[in-house]
């Protein structure tokens, strides 16, 4: 009987907790307290009535606490979004976004959800970091859940160990949901494959755009053959890549690729070497968000590519 029970409140309990953690704790106190007890003393109905009073105080105090969802909305193609992603979109009360979110993943979160835009850009910070932290702590303390919805992976160049950082001091509950890097995303829908037996055995996702405004890195190894490096956020110091690079023995005819855009229907492909990108970047007028791709495997461009073969942009210098 106390099995059938359980079954029975089984999908309830689901939506009422968000972790796995929290309908643990709930059923412990169920199978191992007074509801057990009444059960098996043949008191179903007052067994029943108090497993329900018992729900509804749980599930109060867990929306009066507020959550927050550290959640990857994936390079731009809402069809790359992972279903648990979409599930918390659709559950949040408010969300806070960035820049690199597309519209078409906004046009898929909750209808009535409240939404924050807290998008940067490089020398345009309109709102700090910090600002961002405690805004999300203070929102999820006025018992709201939060959908924090960021481009890409939230743990790669997202910021995402900052923000839980300030959410586990100020003892905010949270999730994270990974989400496809840009890396990936790009690399794929460009027919350019980011490992390759006979081109790269490694590959090294870097940040162009470091928290100094420096492109202070470690040269010598990104200058290795056979490896292939993914620049993000690279644009801007792209004569310095290129420079430091050629410097450390990467050949100037290094094969580049230049994806803007990266997985939507205005994705755009240039190819170049590391002695004709930055001229490359300046006759295209080429805006982020862009990554670039160094490495041999570019080479397979051309032959691989399968996205939006009758529309997409492809330039060569």
């Amino acid at each position: 009987k106390l099995a059938a029970l359980v079954e029975g409140y089984r999908e309830q309990v689901k939506a009422a907790f968000n972790s796995v953690e929290q309908r643990r704790i709930f059923w412990e106190d169920i199978l191992e307290g007074p509801v057990a007890e009444l059960v098996f003393a043949g008191k179903d109905d007052e067994a029943r009535q108090r497993l329900e009073q018992a729900l509804e105080k749980a599930s109060r105090k867990t929306r009066a606490e507020g959550e927050v969802y550290l959640v990857g909305a994936g390079p731009g193609d809402p069809d790359l979004l992972t279903f648990r992603a979409l599930r918390l979109m659709q559950k949040a009360d408010v969300v806070v976004y960035d820049r690199l979110v597309s519209q078409p993943i906004m046009d898929l979160v909750r209808r009535d959800a409240d939404k924050i835009y807290v998008g940067k850009e490089r020398d345009k910070h309109a709102v700090q970091q910090e600002d961002i932290n405690h805004c999300l702590v203070r929102l999820a303390q006025e018992g709201k859940r939060v959908l924090r919805l960021k481009g890409g992976d939230p743990f790669i160049f997202g910021r995402g160990g900052e923000e839980i950082s300030t959410l586990m001091e100020q003892g905010v509950n949270f999730q994270v949901v990974p989400g496809i890097t840009a890396a990936a995303g790009c690399a794929a829908y460009s027919g350019i494959p980011l490992t390759h037996r006979d081109y790269a055995q490694a590959v090294i996702f870097v940040t162009g755009h470091l928290k100094d405004g420096t492109v202070n890195l470690n040269w010598d190894m990104l200058a290795h053959e056979h490896q292939t490096v993914v620049f993000y956020m690279g644009l801007h110091g792209v004569h310095c890549i290129c420079e430091k690079l050629i410097e450390r023995g990467r050949a100037g005819s290094t094969p580049v690729a230049l994806v803007e855009k990266g997985t939507t229907p205005d994705q755009k492909v240039y190819l170049g070497t590391l002695d004709t990108l930055p001229q490359l970047v300046k006759d295209n007028d080429v805006k982020p968000p862009t990554l670039i791709i160094v490495g041999e495997v570019v080479e397979l461009h051309d032959k691989l590519r399968w996205f939006m073969l009758d529309r997409e942009v492809t330039a060569h210098g």
